[in-house]
């Protein structure tokens, strides 16, 4: 009978614990393996920084301003995000706008507005959570699949923001953009002869954007890509010794803070685009590993998280977030280790940078917000 007791009493617990998280509408799963990869990139960017505390403490604070966006975004219902969609695609635009036209220059690219002694940061960064939710809310509206129309629109929506971030330059950003829209277009059931057109169309678009588009540095970066070596001294450098320290950590990498590439500065934006680098050198094959088992058990989570929405604004909108992320991941890591061009993409929760961070967190706020609202509907 006491041994009774005891399982109802463990019982009574969990289903306490989960309601509590419920009641929060956060979803207990993601929490933790979102800390388990701040916690990580935090380990990880003291060493990448060369030990500076100011780096590590501004990572840190912007986490936590990225864990308050995300769990207030977790309480609002995707019904009521839906409603403020299209006034925060409007908000969006009109920042990039202001960007093309008063926007702050730094590292010869202007992407930020700078409002002095207050804030400095990035409306393109936005735009990666706000363009998949003005897709799915547009395509939600009418039938799927969508028609020629619906099509037609959803590519002007997604043209619009693309192109002034393209003009900042930032291709790496207005490529994750383009793509964020695309997957929600994708998951709408998008009929096949569309795709095929649009693979067919690639090679055009490519061959008018190298014409057109692309500015020279950029077309280095191809050039790069395809032969590093031709310049090893100059726009080869950055691939040359990222696959060098990646190559030199082994199987179980040099230790924790013994890495010599970047420690020694020939590895240049360590602490950014090729902290991987980094944390390839100093833990090995085994540390990439781990962090890559941590990724697909976050966006696996995201997958859960799509395939059990009850909606369709929600379904569509959670499915592009985890696809994006996942393009995230695949276009740093093939960037660093050689694979892609370098493009300019961040690796999530790892690399440095405050206005992406906070982003990504809002973003799986928007998960939690998709799962736990049907959890609770469910049971009404």
């Amino acid at each position: 009978m006491g041994n009774f007791d005891r399982t109802l009493s463990s019982e009574d617990v969990v289903r306490r614990r989960a309601t509590l998280l419920q009641r929060l509408h956060i979803d207990g799963w993601l929490l933790l393996i979102l800390l388990v990869l701040a916690a990580g990139g935090l380990f990880v960017l003291y060493s990448a920084s060369g030990k500076n505390w100011d780096t590590l403490l501004k990572q840190a604070s912007s986490f936590g301003l990225g864990l308050l966006a995300m769990f207030i975004v977790a309480q609002i219902e995707p019904r009521f995000m839906a409603r403020w969609v299209p006034l925060a695609y409007l908000g969006g635009s009109a920042m990039l706008l202001y960007v093309e036209l008063f926007g702050y220059t730094a590292m010869g690219a202007t992407r930020w507005i700078h409002i002095p002694g207050v804030i400095r940061f990035q409306p393109s960064e936005f735009m990666k959570l706000i363009m998949p939710a003005t897709i799915a809310w547009y395509l939600a509206r009418g039938s799927l699949p969508p028609r020629l129309k619906h099509i037609c629109i959803s590519l002007l929506l997604i043209g619009i923001p693309f192109v002034l971030v393209l003009k900042q330059p930032d291709l790496g950003t207005a490529m994750l953009i383009l793509a964020s829209g695309a997957f929600v277009l994708f998951m709408g059931g998008l009929r096949w002869r569309w795709i095929s057109a649009a693979v067919a169309a690639a090679v055009p678009i490519a061959v008018a954007m190298w014409f057109f588009v692309l500015h020279d540095y950029q077309k280095q970066r191809i050039h790069t890509f395809l032969d590093p070596e031709s310049d090893p001294l100059g726009s080869g450098w950055n691939i040359i010794q990222s696959k060098a320290a990646i190559g030199s950590g082994g199987v179980f990498g040099k230790g924790w803070l013994l890495g010599t590439q970047s420690h020694l500065d020939f590895l240049p934006e360590s602490h950014t685009d090729f902290i991987i680098a980094v944390l390839g050198e100093e833990f090995g094959l085994v540390g990439i590993c781990l962090l890559l088992m941590v990724y697909l058990v976050l966006i696996g989570r995201g997958l859960f998280i799509t395939a059990q929405a009850q909606t369709l604004f929600g379904k569509l909108l959670a499915g592009s977030i985890t696809m994006t992320f996942f393009v995230y991941v695949f276009v740093n890591i093939g960037m660093v280790s050689g694979l892609l061009p370098v493009v300019g993409v961040p690796l999530p929760f790892i690399s440095y940078g405050g206005t992406s961070l906070v982003t990504l967190m809002t973003g799986f706020g928007v998960l939690m917000s998709v799962h736990t609202h049907r959890k609770w509907i469910a049971q009404a």
